[in-house]
């Protein structure tokens, strides 16, 4: 039996983990980096120990420092989580070498499908369809496009779609050099890249006594850069032909490998209906919370209970009812998903948990993050999960788009409003999404929305916040300004006037009915409007949401929330950057720079230039329009702050840009 339980992970994951061993009696151990600290994992934890530094590589890719953490915490057993050595065979054999548990399947699993390239022979001879590999040395303009894949490790990661031959030898090294930094490992494949196609993925569970369940399907196509952002179960629109053919291939890739404990088989379905084994996880998936509120289990506590030596059941529980999870992460959609870091003020999301028996609709949130946490530089930046069940997928998706449209994200910008976006898409709410969603329709979904004029009525909202918060209570014996006080959040500027009766806004439409420094109702057009505003205090004692020029304030809206920043009422020249400054979007590494790239140089408009390494995925920094390189800072291996001075374009045509 299982006592005492260290998690070789961090962040969602390993709250995720903590929670089911409280509520079995298993006593938790952390580990952490200088970077993770403060992290919720730790505090959440029973017992926590140090891996010196910051980098994956020198903390949670180390096996041998969690081995040894383990011993010395008084663990009997580690779970890897998902990502990092969760399917390294290596470090599954280190952990038995130690005497300790390994909550995952057996390392000569692992190592079978360790290595996509090795998998797809294993597959082929097992008669499981597969997309022929293609020779990127020797790709022909019929081979394109291509896609090229990390051969270990998942997520996303040293992945590219190559649709110019004369791209491919530049993406090869990309994916290899992302591979390398997440995996260790730099060896790239290519195969055919299925346009349109789906991304459908079938959860297995196994024992060692030879009983392997198949737990329905998951849908997995909304992607960005090869990563999930939204998923569900059961995957709608397959015929049970589709659904008995992908869980039939799905047993036999376990039973092929003797597997045992939690995994996941990936398949790709093409427009027509036919379906391509792409790799098998030997680990949990981030999305398992669907298939969990779907079939009522924890697969935690399976994972746990097999580990043990426990048998499980012939036959699954019976699936009920429809289960979507949307992953909230801090990063901006309309900039390349470039991850966003800072201070985590609040987070906020609705929750209904309740039991697996109910048909009543309900929401879950796995989160990483809690008020007051910092998202760095170091790692994924996912803040939380959010999930509902409803009996049908209709009720299920309205629910999630509900709660994500009514939590309160404060601090870096999320892609909440993308998610919101996209539950409520027609082709997603029709169930005929694909992989290529996000391809077709990100500027759409990133662009403005609604009533413009909710934006503003949200800036009033702030103003009058603002004026109540930082002025004296209206009335009194007092002199009141004649003159309109001013103040632009965004790109609204804000005109009221503070009278002994409250406020009076520049706007015949709008009506300040109650202010106070975190609520305000407005009356517009006769219809009443509450909106919920924070600000929040650097710990510089800095405001960052009145004049401060970086500042920003929140206001959560009847239909939306909103970040807007608050501009100064005098701009400080110091702020000011040359035009034409490419400036870096998130603190990172410098990891390289176009060849032959020098000041004096031409460049081309949306040329990649500088490629930064932030949250260990590869940014590229392009030249804005086409013109002459007049300076460049940014040097390989070099640490960047956000807003730091990288390169510097001259259009030659116009002057600076």
């Amino acid at each position: 039996m299982i006592s005492t339980l260290l998690v070789a992970n961090r962040g969602e994951i390993a709250c995720r983990i903590f929670r089911t061993c409280r509520e079995r009696g298993i006593a938790t151990v952390a580990v952490f980096s200088d970077a993770d600290a403060g992290a919720l994992h730790v505090r959440e934890a029973d017992t926590a120990v140090r891996l010196p530094g910051a980098a994956p590589a020198d903390t949670y890719l180390r096996g041998d420092l969690i081995v040894k953490a383990a011993l010395a915490a008084g663990a009997d057993a580690v779970h890897p989580g998902y990502g990092f050595l969760s399917e390294n065979a290596e470090f599954a054999r280190a952990v038995l070498d130690a005497g300790l548990v390994w909550v995952g399947p057996p390392p000569e699993a692992i190592e079978a499908m360790a290595s996509k390239t090795r998998a797809k022979e294993l597959m082929a001879a097992a008669g499981v369809p597969l997309l022929a590999p293609v020779d990127p040395e020797s790709a022909t303009e019929a081979d394109l496009p291509l896609l090229l894949k990390a051969a270990a490790g998942g997520g996303g990661r040293g992945m590219r779609v190559v649709r110019q031959l004369a791209d491919v030898k530049e993406e090869l090294a990309a994916a290899s050099a992302e591979a390398r930094s997440a995996f260790g490992d730099g060896e790239v494949f290519a195969e055919p890249y299925v346009e349109r196609g789906r991304h459908v993925e079938v959860q297995i569970l196994a024992d060692e006594h030879g009983t392997v369940w198949a737990l329905g399907t998951r849908d997995c196509s909304l992607q960005r850069r090869h990563q999930k952002v939204i998923e569900e179960s059961p995957a709608p629109g397959l015929t049970a032909a589709l659904r008995t053919t992908l869980t039939d291939a799905a047993l036999a890739v376990a039973r092929a490998v003797e597997y045992r404990g939690a995994g996941t088989v990936e398949f790709l379905i093409s427009p027509s209906g036919r379906a391509y084994f792409l790799e098998m996880n030997t680990r949990l998936q981030v999305e398992h919370p669907v298939t969990e509120e779907v079939f009522g289990l924890d697969l935690v506590a399976l994972q746990l209970a097999v580990a043990e030596g426990a048998q499980l059941p012939p036959e699954p529980p019976v699936p009920r009812g429809h289960a979507v999870e949307a992953r909230l992460y801090a990063e901006d959609p309309a900039q390349g998903w470039a991850p966003q870091p800072g201070r985590v003020h609040e987070l906020t999301l609705p929750g209904t948990e309740g039991g697996h028996l109910a048909d009543r609709p309900r929401l879950r949130v796995d989160a990483g993050y809690g008020p007051g946490d910092s998202v760095g530089v170091h790692y994924d930046s996912m803040l939380a999960k959010v999930v509902a069940w409803a009996p049908i997928r209709a009720d299920a998706v309205r629910l999630l788009a509900d709660a994500l449209r009514r939590a309160r994200v404060h601090g870096p910008l999320t892609n909440r409003e993308l998610l919101v976006r996209s539950l409520r898409h027609p082709e997603f709410t029709a169930g005929e999404a694909d992989t290529g969603f996000y391809e077709r329709h990100l500027d759409a979904l990133t662009g403005p929305g609604g009533d413009g004029d909710d934006v503003r009525h949200a800036a009033v909202a702030a103003a009058l916040a603002d004026a109540v918060r930082r002025g004296h209570p209206v009335g009194g014996w007092r002199n009141l300004p004649s003159r309109p006080q001013t103040k632009t959040y965004g790109e609204h500027e804000v005109r009221y006037h503070r009278t002994r009766d409250g406020f009076r806004v520049e706007d015949d439409a709008v009506r300040a009915v109650a202010v106070a420094p975190d609520r305000v109702t407005l009356e517009v057009d006769g219809v009443l409007r509450h909106f919920e505003v924070a600000q929040y205090v650097t710990e510089h004692g800095g405001d960052l949401g009145g004049d401060s020029a970086s500042g920003y304030v929140y206001v959560d809206g009847p239909t939306a929330s909103y970040r807007l920043r608050a501009h100064p009422r005098f701009t400080d020249p110091r702020t000011a950057t040359a035009p034409g400054s490419l400036l870096a979007p998130m603190p990172g590494t410098v990891v390289r720079i176009a060849d032959g790239l020098g000041e004096g140089g031409t460049v081309t408009a949306g040329q990649p230039l500088i490629w930064l390494e932030a949250m260990k995925m590869e940014h590229r920094i392009v030249s804005p329009a086409s013109g002459t390189l007049t300076a460049l800072h940014a040097v390989p291996g070099s640490q960047v702050e956000v807003g730091a001075l990288l390169a510097v374009v001259t259009d030659v045509s116009q002057g600076d840009i």
